[in-house]
């Protein structure tokens, strides 16, 4: 018999739903703002000033979204909890680690069943937040030019002393193109498991439920 569990709360489900938007809204702007896709005539459109205006505002809002998850990360049940993302570290991560690897990478037909995150979703989830975090630095670092002597450019201005504007901007830039490849993915994925395992998984991120089988854990 199925049971209906509460896996998502609802500050994980706002976190995601706010990253989707914000890396939909920072990569069509930032993208503009590399490579400006609009043509305006005269000096009223003031187009690239808007860019720059929403694309700086939804990065203080990324920002804020990724801290809050880190924060739940800590206070939130274990499903969202940080121990989550390092299934390597015990043996049943580890089981669960190869065989949805071999799945994924058509070696072999068996899943790992899971209520939260099986453990290679899991893996490339913290490798993502952590192209979060580079996205954010060197986007502060760069965008604290503005200012030589303010805030930012006290707390980021330095890795421009180090790696200098270009590098940061290549970087920049290049892992705007590897988190826009992970959405493909994690699309595809999300269905992929919702279809196999039957258990809610799309849907969970809207409501917070999964509906489990307990002999397939």
């Amino acid at each position: 018999m199925l049971e209906i569990r509460y896996t998502w709360e609802w500050p994980v489900r706002i976190v995601h739903w706010i990253n989707v938007l914000c890396i939909i809204v920072l990569s069509v702007t930032g993208f503009y703002i590399g490579t400006p896709f609009i043509i305006a005539s005269g000096e009223a459109p003031y187009v690239m000033g808007w860019m720059r205006f929403i694309h700086f505002s939804f990065a203080y809002l990324f920002t804020v979204a990724c801290l809050s998850r880190l924060l739940w990360a800590f206070i939130g049940n274990h499903h969202a909890s940080w121990k989550a993302f390092f299934p390597l570290f015990n043996a049943e991560g580890r089981k669960s680690a190869r065989k949805m690897f071999r799945y994924y990478t058509f070696i072999g037909k068996k899943i790992s069943y899971e209520v939260g995150h099986n453990a290679m979703a899991a893996m490339i989830y913290l490798a993502v937040y952590i192209l979060f975090a580079v996205q954010i630095v060197t986007g502060f670092a760069m965008y604290s030019q503005y200012s030589p002597s303010g805030f930012w450019n006290t707390l980021a201005g330095p890795l421009l002393h180090l790696v200098g504007n270009q590098h940061l901007r290549l970087v920049h830039h290049g892992v705007m193109w590897l988190l826009l490849g992970f959405v493909i993915n994690h699309i595809y994925s999300a269905w992929l498991m919702d279809v196999k395992e039957r258990n809610g998984t799309v849907s969970g991120i809207f409501s917070g439920y999964k509906y489990i089988e307990p002999k397939d854990l």
